[in-house]
């Protein structure tokens, strides 16, 4: 078809929802927040709380649990999910190539369980026609482990090049495929993946030192700055009236070890400023090639912030063991690898492995509760913004209502005039379950409907101002978003019809997905001899 947009889809990892400079941020990310003032904001978009199963729902249209992935990427049959993306899903990479777009994945997959040998839950046999990137999870940015390119193993090109840092190649990379396809009359899909922000805390020195000093005063004051911000751009209206900080944190007054601290701080928000740096690069490189008015730009995170603490096992040797890769990082200073949270650990170097903690994640999710995982505001609320020049959309808008990952695809296909198709490869696929954005891009009035969630027995279900909420095994909670989305005051027991209704629906649409009962992976699991950590991942 004539004049058909490229699609171009960026991916943050474990960023939180004022984590950018256009929602809230004292991290300087002008790249980004140019996207947002050229585009359209969304203040109330959702993920599904965690990396694989996010992935898996925004290539696919679907909730994870239909395409093999409810947890991570670990095969848990028969009590479990296989952990794969499985054959009846399709993604949106296999459809546009279908329709003739050239496609690209750069950075993290993250949907295979096994990495080692090709299969079809592979990128290249899932419609990319080229991939760099990491088949697995998280890594080291100095040496990431199962880094690839096609389908061989590419790790040697990290080792090799004394300044390599994955963040800047993937955004390496993703330039160089744009300047192939502007030699070609081909509309393209890539999709752009970065690591960033998640653990382990390394970033270059000189970022790290632009943010030096920027968070001494402390988790409580840049909480209340990055709300003030929050409520003077209109992203939140009125739907917070309070910003408080987690109850399990100290104020940070009480903290100890000030400055070890602020330092954990300054790594994440340098890790953040250079991806909106390679953002930067990539945006660049279009414009540069006259494709920028006819991209649409995609700009979004998995999940909420991490409050993942390391090592995440009992020792960090024991956490060493759990990862093979971790034995393999030689670091060229040539000390050992240090891994853990503690004082004498300063993050940021190659040799150090760690994370910010869940004080600064809880700023990261500014205003909301809870983490990465969770179905609250903190896990699923997200950024999205939507960049498209030449596509008519409403600019400069903030889009208020509630959407989730499985609008994407339906989006995309929109967009660039292609059917999602009733089967392929001569299978028949799942209906996809999201519906199209891009009317409200445009100015239109959205249409109410119901978005569920369900992730290790974590739960949601939002249906206009009502949101119904239980983090597992506790009861269910209901909350009006109209008036607070900080999740603050629990309406369960004045609304017991409204409860009763949601819950029906939620458990109707958790028959209908295939969401694997919570209680029965445990089970599995102590039948092994393991435990809910486990389980979890």
């Amino acid at each position: 078809m004539a004049n058909q947009p490229n699609v171009l889809l960026i991916l943050a990892d474990d960023m939180g929802f004022s984590d950018i400079g256009c929602y809230g941020s004292e991290i300087e990310t002008p790249h980004i927040d140019r996207l947002a003032a050229g585009g359209v904001r969304f203040s109330q978009f959702y993920n599904t709380a965690r990396c694989s199963p996010s992935r898996a729902s925004v290539l696919t249209g679907l909730h994870p649990h239909q395409t093999g992935i409810g947890i991570l990427t670990k095969d848990d049959r028969p009590h479990g999910y296989p952990g794969s993306l499985h054959d009846d899903c399709v993604t949106v990479a296999e459809i546009l190539s279908a329709a003739g777009y050239a496609t690209s994945l750069v950075g993290k997959w993250h949907l295979a369980s096994n990495i080692r040998q090709v299969n079809g839950a592979w990128p290249t046999r899932r419609g990319f026609d080229h991939f760099y990137g990491t088949l697995a999870g998280s890594c080291s940015y100095f040496q990431p482990a199962s880094l690839t390119r096609g389908e061989r193993n590419a790790e040697a090109e990290a080792t090799e090049q004394a300044d390599y840092y994955y963040t800047d190649a993937i955004s390496q990379e993703a330039c160089t495929f744009v300047r192939e396809q502007s030699q070609l009359k081909q509309p393209f899909f890539m999709y752009v993946a970065y690591t960033a922000p998640h653990w382990p805390l390394q970033a270059h020195e000189k970022d790290i030192a632009k943010y030096r000093g920027r968070y001494d005063e402390g988790w409580d004051v840049l909480r209340e700055r990055r709300m003030q911000k929050l409520r003077e751009s209109g992203l939140l209206a009125d739907a917070v009236q309070a910003c408080e900080r987690d109850t399990e944190e100290p104020a940070w007054e009480q903290a100890e070890n000030k400055a070890w601290e602020a330092r954990r701080m300054e790594v994440y928000a340098a890790q953040v400023h250079r991806m909106d740096q390679g953002i930067g690069d990539i945006l660049a490189t279009l414009e540069e090639t006259g494709q920028l008015e006819n991209t649409l730009v995609f700009f979004m995170s998995d999940n909420g912030a991490c409050a993942e603490v390391l090592p995440l096992d009992s020792s960090a040797q024991a956490f060493k063991n759990r990862r093979p890769d971790l034995d393999r990082l030689k670091p060229r200073n040539g000390r050992e690898l240090q891994v853990g949270n503690e004082p004498a650990i300063v993050p940021g170097p190659e040799d150090t492995y760690a994370s910010y903690g869940r004080a600064w994640a809880n700023l990261s999710n500014t205003p909301f509760r809870l983490y990465k995982r969770w179905t609250h505001e903190g896990g699923i609320s997200t950024p999205l913004i939507v960049h498209w020049p030449a596509g008519g959309l409403d600019t400069g808008a903030i889009v208020r209502s509630p959407s989730q990952l499985t609008d994407v695809l339906p989006t995309i296909l929109e967009a660039t005039q292609v059917p999602y198709p009733e089967s392929f490869q001569d299978r028949p696929v799942p209906r996809c379950e999201g519906c199209s954005l891009l009317p409200v891009l445009r100015g239109d009035p959205a249409t109410d409907h119901a978005l569920h969630w369900e992730h290790t027995g974590n739960a949601a279900i939002r249906l206009g101002r009502w949101k119904l909420v239980r983090e597992y095994p506790k009861p269910w909670e209901l909350y009006d978003m109209d008036t607070d989305r900080a999740e603050t005051t629990d309406l369960a027991a004045q609304h017991p019809n409204i409860v009763h209704a949601l819950v029906a629906d939620w458990q109707a649409w958790a028959n209908r997905v295939g969401v694997v009962p919570w209680d029965a992976v445990l089970a599995g699991y102590r039948a092994e001899g393991k435990n809910e950590a486990e389980a979890a991942g």
